[in-house]
């Protein structure tokens, strides 16, 4: 490995400190996604069955989903599962690689060690604050961060240790030169004013996500690169807004329904449907693609994790649409397609994301969502169609409608679900956040009873993938949180919003900016974290100039799809490629006819404002 050879005594001992470390995250990480689903039920249960409210579950809940997502987080980072752009660092040769991969690690390493002491610091503050229900200071909270930052730096370190000393020596080498040189330079770049944005969140912060620094971990380096340089601003106050940004009880939905889409495939309850859509449909021509898109709209109205999505799809129907002649790279093309379309269908996360950082209502937002993903979907049945013409139909024949009347009575328990969840949220029985355990109670009851399938042997990987999925996905929206402070702070967000809104065409050009750059933000920096930095900034612009928040979310959320699917930079391409098990470059001429419908569908969308809100 890197510029040369590791001993293998130095391997083993770092093996044994992974060996220790990862269930001192693990175990308390699966067990509070488990306390988080009691806690939540229990308080829907006793509000809207018994009718007395517990004043005290949300917020034991609140206290509970810091220490998860920082745990989360820190298995993240011991997996190698934390979000981060390869396309860069995948074409280089091994050497080059080694070397990056190093500077990686040490640039993780760095913001750890300048995490830590802050967060210990902000920990203490945090004593002389109280809850309200339960009287527990909340120094017991603000403690995760300090003990999520501490197993991700060991982490950090354990993983430095692990390349060559070479290699390793020069990725701190790097990092430390930089800080020096920003330590010297910083009063001449106090001249530039806001200019200064680009160089720290534009040029370092890009630099970082190309070498593939976790985007979590980036955002986070940046912000306390550009404080540390040109402000006297305490870094305490960036761990504040970390937990600011981490904390909000909407978020706990992202673990939860994480969980309820692993479950489902577990409990076969995606099988079901996909099943019952295969045999109303599988022998049209065409009619597998059309399965699969309605298999994506089915699913994601239940999982709201994209790649747990495609997982449950995928391999249902890849094989039979193999058998009739259906290309490798037709198939991931349309998969991706199709996660791209269906980002908007609820319960996504993006959607629960943009409520908690916009203050849009979550339950408008999952009314608005479905239509604008049928629009899309009818985009993508029509290329579909056409680029199926050829399809091997032989000894291909519609099944008897007893075997299909059988299939839907088997599906119907699962094809309930999805109206379950959204009927909770829409008649106020449950908010965004407990609406998930609805569906996790629901989806065990179901797989127990009625399709006999919930083997115990799976269920702690899940309840680790779910912390670890969430972690990853918690810290960018915690980092991305600071970076947002800190570009208010500047004046940013004003210079921005009056350049927005200042854009000939009005509302119309305003838009048409809009999805340009949310593409582009898609591509670069995944849904989530482009909504939370961008979000607040942009939203109210939106309005300013006359558009409603939920077609406005509706556009951007679509927009990011496509670039979140789009090679060569989408990350959601390259797990659609490994779902499917071909190669990128299969895929990567035939996927654009299917973009570019999605495309047309956006703008569809994006100029008849009745599909996002005609339902509300």
């Amino acid at each position: 490995m890197g510029s040369g050879p590791v001993s293998t005594g130095r391997v083993a001992w770092l093996d044994r400190i992974d060996r220790i470390l990862r269930p001192v995250a693990e175990i308390p990480a699966a067990l509070l996604v488990v306390a988080e689903v009691v806690v939540l039920f229990t308080g829907v249960m006793a509000r809207y069955v018994f009718h007395t409210p517990l004043v005290w579950t949300d917020e034991l809940a609140s206290i509970l989903f810091l220490w998860l997502a920082m745990l989360g987080s820190a298995i993240a980072l011991q997996r190698s599962e934390h979000m981060r752009l390869t396309a860069v660092i995948g074409g280089m040769r091994a050497a080059g690689r080694a070397r990056t991969e190093a500077l990686a690690s040490a640039a993780v390493a760095v913001f750890l060690l300048m995490v830590v002491p802050s967060a210990w610091d902000y920990a203490s503050d945090q004593w002389f604050i109280e809850t309200p229900a339960l009287g527990l200071h909340d120094t017991y909270r603000a403690m995760a961060i300090l003990v999520g930052g501490v197993l991700m730096l060991i982490a950090a370190l354990t993983r430095l240790a692990r390349l060559s000393w070479k290699d390793a020596l020069s990725g701190i080498a790097a990092v430390v030169a930089l800080a020096v040189l920003l330590h010297f330079v910083a009063p001449w770049l106090k001249g530039f004013g806001n200019w200064n944005l680009v160089l720290f969140f534009v040029l370092l912060l890009g630099a970082g996500v190309l070498l593939s620094v976790p985007i979590g971990f980036a955002f986070g380096l940046a912000t306390f690169a550009y404080l540390g340089t040109l402000t006297r601003t305490p870094l305490t106050v960036v761990v504040s807004r970390m937990d600011e940004g981490m904390s909000s009880l909407i978020l706990l939905a992202v673990p939860l329904f994480v969980f309820l889409g692993l479950l489902i495939e577990m409990t076969g309850m995606a099988r079901a449907m996909v099943n019952f859509l295969s045999s109303l449909l599988g022998h049209v021509r065409g009619g597998l693609s059309y399965v699969l898109l309605g298999a994506m709209y089915l699913v994601s109205g239940i999982s709201g994790s994209k790649a747990a999505d495609m997982a449950a799809v995928a391999p249902v129907l890849f094989p039979d649409m193999k058998r009739r002649g259906f290309n490798e790279g037709e198939l991931v093309s349309l998969l991706a397609a199709s996660g791209a379309m269906s980002e908007t269908i609820p319960p996504s996360l993006v959607l629960i994301t943009i409520g908690s950082v916009t203050g849009v209502s979550i339950a408008a937002l999952f009314t608005g969502g479905l239509v604008p993903a049928l629009v899309l979907a009818a985009a993508l049945a029509f290329i579909a169609r056409w680029r199926g013409r050829n399809e091997n139909m032989t000894g291909v024949v519609r099944p008897p409608w007893r075997t299909i009347g059988k299939a839907f009575a088997v599906s119907l328990p699962a094809l309930v679900l999805p109206f379950v969840i959204r009927t909770a949220v829409i008649e106020g029985i449950a908010t965004a956040t407990e609406v998930s355990t609805i569906g996790i109670v629901y989806a065990t009851v179901v797989g127990i009873v009625v399709y006999r399938q919930f083997p115990l042997r799976r269920l702690y990987p899940m309840l680790v993938e779910t912390a670890a999925l969430s972690g990853a996905i918690l810290l960018i929206i915690g980092t991305a949180t600071g970076m947002a402070w800190a570009l208010t702070q500047s004046g940013f967000s004003r210079q921005l919003a009056a350049a927005m809104t200042s854009m000939p065409g009005g509302a119309a050009g305003f838009m048409a900016v809009s999805i340009v750059a949310f593409i582009v933000l898609g591509s670069v920096l995944e849904g989530i974290p482009a909504i939370v930095l961008f979000g607040p900034l942009l939203f109210p612009s939106a309005k300013l100039v006359g558009i409603h928040e939920v077609h406005y979310s509706m556009v951007v959320i679509l927009s990011m799809g496509i670039g979140l699917f789009a090679p060569p930079f989408g990350v959601g391409y390259y797990a659609a490629c490994a779902i499917g098990r071909v190669s990128p470059d299969a895929a990567m001429r035939r996927i654009w006819p299917y973009l570019l419908a999605v495309l047309a569908g956006l703008i569809v969308v994006a100029a008849v404002p009745w599909f996002s809100t005609g339902f509300l």
